[in-house]
């Protein structure tokens, strides 16, 4: 105990930022490598990804659905691609990005984050789930669904 706390006296502050760091740029590689593969590999063809479980089993559309499809749109600079693949996914994309850096931030500076939402918070999230799953499966309504 004593040698692991003279360790990280003698690294100082720079090794302690490094290894607070390690965890976000593992996820970053991660996201990098994934993005790379569904850049070069298109879901568009059939055969390279497996097919939504939910479009599968029960024949509608999730919200999630298209999803990849709208991040190969978007690794290849095709918003109004991706927003026709499914309209959540770049604001969806862009709060992930967002959060990540916010962790970065975080863990740069040591302090931690504090995020209390409202009670009501997952009672909205779920509403939001189920009316954009029911207005992506109205037929006719192709704004919403990703096919």
């Amino acid at each position: 105990m004593i040698t692991v706390e003279l360790e990280a006296a003698v690294a100082g502050p720079e090794t302690d930022r490094r290894r607070r760091l390690a965890a976000p740029a593992a996820v970053a590689t991660l996201t990098a490598a994934a993005t790379a593969y569904l850049f070069a590999v298109d879901p568009n063809h059939p055969g390279h990804y497996p097919v939504c479980p939910t479009y599968a089993i029960a024949g509608i559309y999730c919200p999630g659905c298209g999803m990849l499809r709208a991040t190969h749109d978007l690794a290849h600079g095709d918003l109004a691609g991706a927003m026709q693949r499914n309209p959540l996914a770049p604001f969806l994309l862009l709060g992930l990005v967002l959060g990540w850096g916010a962790w970065v931030w975080s863990r740069w500076t040591g302090r931690r984050i504090r995020w209390e939402p409202a009670p009501w918070t997952p009672w909205l999230l779920a509403a939001a789930f189920v009316a954009f799953t029911i207005a992506r499966n109205i037929p006719g309504w192709t704004w919403a669904s990703p096919a």
